[in-house]
């Protein structure tokens, strides 16, 4: 049998490495996985790591395991995307000294010292704060100088994992926009910004664009993997701009990312700010558009949390049909999501129920009043998008795993008045957007899109009473934060 041609998809996410075999139309192989292993930073209130050589073990593990379970395939190609916001250090001998990834918030400590935060956000399309890499830099000098004074470079995770497999270093656009060191209308690097956090410019990398070549797979490496030493590496980007990729939308289109956090993003062709300074703008993985953001932060990791409680061992088509059942339920849930319109998170929630407690509630009344408020959350961040540019498609794109909830996506089309529309890659869409990325640098075809399902809205009235309620518990809860 002929062997067939495939890529290797690595992707870094917050909550587990993935590695993906899949070839140039897009079907997906093999795909393997484990959780990523952080560790409590001890000299920080709010830090959390990673070892970067055993994140790299893992991604290799993975990688031979993704491989071996692949028959007949030679991979011509391996591309990397990870989570935004995350880095690792390098020394001068390149070895990788520290993982910070998204959820470390080392810097927060110092974010009341920076100034011209409007002149931050202007320029870098977002709020400073200490999930963006630039404080994470910040807090690693001010506590760990030792290690500092090795530090001669740092990379996204993506990059990173391209350097590992190449050697060679450089830092994608739409990756180096979560860093507040780059001038995103610009596209470039900024030295005034690396003043502001008193960075030295040598510890930039050269920046690269998605859907390029890299370079070759480094010796050691193909020979681990056993693979082709003139494999391609090719440069990958942030897991939101690939997996927004995967659905192939246009610009002024809206794509709703589902994941642990939830992204609700429209592309856009030219540099968009907000007065209020709720949305992030980031550049896309092509030459010249950008994605405008406002996120609902941690949604997809709530319901799987509260699955694994009530449903640990249930099919999603369970849950479904339950949640279906509860949709009366006076049970309404506030579990920290995020609005782009309130200033302060959320930092105090739970489940609201009429009392004595009903011996008519079910365990599926919570798993709906979570998936409720997921939607409640996404639609005000949406509106909040909207605000700052108004969207008149009548449908919206969603993909990433949380959107396996045809009950989600029909929330979403009830309160948006929108069809939601999913490709049938929907639930691997980083990985899909890497092979998109791959057959970039190839000069070959993306395979033709696939539409899975178009939910159009319904019962509008009553799903408004409902949001309403949600409204005033969430109110409820953040009178007690």
């Amino acid at each position: 049998m002929t062997a067939q041609d495939a890529y290797l998809i690595i992707d870094v996410g917050t909550g587990n490495v993935r590695v993906a075999v899949a070839q140039p139309d897009g079907q997906i192989l093999q795909v393997e996985r484990e959780d990523v292993h952080y560790e409590r930073d001890s000299q920080y209130p709010e830090s959390i790591y990673f070892d970067p050589e055993q994140t790299w073990g893992q991604i290799l593990r993975l990688a031979k395991k993704a491989l071996a379970n692949s028959v007949d395939v030679t991979i011509r190609a391996i591309t990397a995307t990870s989570q935004r916001e995350g880095i690792v250090v390098v020394n001068r001998d390149g070895q990788s000294l520290i993982g910070m990834p998204n959820i470390d918030h080392r810097g927060r400590e110092w974010e009341n010292d920076i100034a011209n935060k409007d002149w931050i956000y202007n320029l870098t399309g977002r709020y400073p704060t200490s999930l963006f890499s630039a404080l994470k830099l910040v807090g690693l000098r001010q506590r760990r100088e030792n290690l500092w004074q090795e530090v001669v470079t740092f990379l996204s995770i993506s990059d990173w994992v391209q350097y590992q497999l190449s050697g060679i270093a450089g830092y994608e656009h739409s990756q180096a926009s979560e860093t507040l060191l780059y001038d995103v209308a610009a596209k470039r690097w900024s030295p005034d910004l690396c003043t502001t956090f008193s960075i030295d410019t040598s510890l930039l990398p050269p920046l690269i664009s998605s859907g390029t070549v890299l370079g070759k797979i480094h010796e050691s490496v193909a020979t681990e993997l056993a693979i082709l030493p003139e494999t391609l590496i090719i440069v990958g980007g942030a897991d939101t701009q690939l997996a927004i990729r995967s659905t192939q939308p246009s610009i002024d289109d809206v794509v709703i990312v589902s994941g642990t956090t939830t992204p609700i993003t429209k592309i856009a062709a030219h540099y968009v700010t907000d007065d209020q300074q709720r949305t992030w703008t980031s550049r896309h993985t092509d030459a010249d558009s950008f994605i405008l953001e406002a996120n609902a932060g941690v949604t997809g990791l709530n319901y799987q949390r509260l699955k694994e409680i009530f449903y640990p061992n249930e099919s999603y088509e369970t849950i479904e049909q339950e949640v279906i059942a509860s949709e009366h339920s006076q049970c309404i849930a506030a579990l920290g999501s995020l609005l782009a319109d309130e200033k302060t998170p959320l930092i105090r929630g739970g489940f609201l129920f009429n009392t004595p407690v009903s011996h008519q509630l079910t365990r599926g009344d919570f798993v709906f009043a979570t998936l409720w408020d997921i939607a409640c959350s996404i639609y005000e961040n949406y509106k909040s998008l909207c605000e700052v540019s108004p969207h008149s498609l009548d449908y919206i794109w969603a993909c990433g795993g949380g959107v396996q909830s045809r009950v989600l996506r029909q929330y979403l089309a009830n309160l948006t008045r929108k069809k939601i529309i999913i490709r049938d890659t929907y639930r691997q869409a980083s990985v899909v957007g890497g092979v998109f990325v791959c057959n970039q640098a190839l000069g070959l075809p993306d395979p033709e899109p696939s539409t899975l399902e178009s939910l159009v809205p319904n019962d509008e009235a009553r799903f408004m009473d409902l949001y309403a309620d949600w409204k005033r518990v969430r109110q409820t809860f953040k009178t007690l934060s």
